[in-house]
């Protein structure tokens, strides 16, 4: 699976999104493969560097979170 795959992936999921709600990066890796784990590093590390680019808002508690956070996220449309 490529960035390109994972970040079609993403975007498609976000825009799916209703206003103000947020999904789990884990729906999109069960969407993507029956063995859905080995994905989870993969689409976190791109979904990181998205929100950081601007194309989509990642959320912890709510909240932007930085570079490197620790614990569960969650994607959503950008603010």
């Amino acid at each position: 699976m490529t960035d390109d795959d994972l970040r079609g992936a993403i975007l498609a999921q976000v825009a799916r999104l209703r206003p103000g709600t947020t999904c789990c990066p884990s729906l999109i890796a069960r969407d993507l493969a029956e063995d859905w784990r080995p994905l989870m590093d993969p689409l976190r590390r791109l979904a990181l560097r998205m929100a950081a680019e601007g194309d989509i808002a990642v959320l912890q508690k709510g909240l932007p979170v930085g570079p490197d956070p620790r614990g569960p996220i969650r994607l959503a449309r950008r603010r």
